[in-house]
């Protein structure tokens, strides 16, 4: 009897410590002097910016990083971190944006809560964005030196961070993770900022570059990183952008992919200092690091990594590359694969326009040599007979073309042409649908 008297006077005051802890979280609250707002009025900023913008310096700053509001189109106001110091008199870059695609415009208002709630509001006080973290037992907010904005408790811990919701940018030490953050998504234009065409993307199986518009029914593999990790089956739980000193002295850096198991793959060995590196999904669908060494006064930026390179040939493989329609060879754009022949390449290149779908509207002509981008990094269809692979592209109304290896006898239907590849393989084939005069 005394025991069970005794362990329900232990589960009491379990219960009561318990709702003692909660009810100090509801109760926990910003302090009056660390809430702030931020309101998006008076002059620009007067040093050049990354995609020509117009932009307002906020007080949140942790150099080389300050907070801003920039537009690229007139009073449509991006919320965004910005990297780069005035003294190196380089190019400042935007390396996260909390409302792309949703802007606000002249006097909207950054505002933290006394709740502990980090809202973006627009003039008329419609709430664009916000952290989500309302009576969550956040006290503070903090820039901290690694670019990563952090609301945070009375112990510390974070309640939210900048770095689990990137745009189409990881600084060092950013994670992309099954279940938290898993993909980049690339800016639309310089001028457009929307979401664009690519995505860098991690699921169980791999990491991949990813190309998708209107006319593809799903996105397209156009790059498989798993042959960059040396990631052969099995699942990729995260992966981890990071620098670390190759030596004791530090002389030297290695800037890294680490995975699961103690995996890593290393990008690059910059001979310095390269933690403020940022990796970027471009516009094109390239994927380059940029670092910035702050110990320098001019020309503080420096290419320490790209995943396409020129020298290699590699940049055919951007689906872009080549603008709308056109033939790649050695990275460079040697032709306009057109019915009458190889045209001389320019950026007004474009594939044949059908009338109808009509088997009788149309015809194929044939490139030897040819690869599609969907070939190199996806399976295709197949085994599969080349007229089996072209009935397929031509009772489909929303195919361009097909790509057919007979080597392998496999098949690729093309939704969208874009940048073609010259190959030295000429059972590498592709057909192109064209008009019947």
């Amino acid at each position: 009897m005394a025991s069970s008297q005794y362990h329900s006077l232990i589960l009491l005051a379990f219960f009561f410590l318990l709702i003692q802890t909660f009810s100090f979280i509801a109760k926990a609250s910003v302090p009056d002097n660390e809430t702030f707002q931020f309101v998006n009025e008076g002059e620009f900023g007067e040093y050049i910016v990354e995609y020509n913008a117009n932009y307002r310096v906020l007080d949140v700053f942790n150099s080389p990083f300050q907070l801003c509001f920039y537009n690229t189109t007139p009073n449509a106001y991006t919320l965004a971190l910005r990297m780069g110091t005035v003294r190196s008199e380089s190019l400042m870059r935007w390396v996260w944006e909390a409302n792309r695609g949703n802007p606000v415009r002249e006097n909207g208002t950054l505002t933290f809560r006394k709740d502990g709630n980090l809202v973006l509001a627009d003039f008329d006080g419609r709430v664009v964005w916000q952290t989500g973290t309302t009576n969550k037992g956040v006290v503070g907010f903090k820039l901290l030196p690694n670019g990563n904005m952090v609301l945070h408790d009375s112990k510390g811990n974070f309640i939210w961070q900048s770095f689990d919701s990137p745009t189409d940018t990881l600084l060092v030490g950013q994670v992309l993770k099954i279940g938290g953050p898993t993909k980049l998504v690339s800016r639309a234009s310089e001028t457009e900022n929307v979401d664009g065409s690519y995505s860098l993307v991690l699921d169980p199986k791999r990491l991949a570059l990813y190309y998708k518009s209107s006319k593809t029914p799903q996105p397209l593999v156009y790059y498989d990183l798993n042959t960059l990790l040396f990631v052969n089956g099995g699942s990729i739980q995260f992966v981890n952008f990071t620098s670390n000193p190759e030596t004791e002295e530090d002389f030297a850096y290695e800037l890294k992919f680490e995975y699961q198991n103690g995996g890593n793959r290393i990008l690059a060995r910059p001979k310095y200092n390269s933690t403020l590196t940022y990796l970027r999904l471009g516009i094109d669908g390239s994927l380059k690091a940029h670092t910035f060494y702050d110990k320098v006064d001019y020309g503080a930026w420096e290419l320490t990594y790209t995943l396409f390179t020129r020298d290699d040939g590699q940049e055919c493989q951007l689906p872009s590359r080549c603008g709308k329609f056109g033939l790649c060879e050695d990275s460079q754009c040697v032709a306009c694969p057109l019915p009458s022949g190889l045209l001389g390449w320019s950026k007004n290149c474009d594939s044949p326009i059908l009338k109808s779908c009509s088997v009788k509207d149309f015809k194929y002509y044939k490139l030897e040599g040819a690869d599609h981008f969907l070939s190199s990094y996806t399976r295709g269809d197949g085994p599969i007979k080349e007229d089996a692979c072209a009935k397929k592209c031509t009772i489909d109304c929303k195919c361009l073309g097909y790509f057919y290896h007979q080597d392998s006898s496999r098949c690729w239907i093309a939704y969208e042409l874009k940048t073609l590849t010259r190959v030295a393989n000429s059972t590498h084939l592709g057909y192109i649908k064209a008009p019947i005069p």
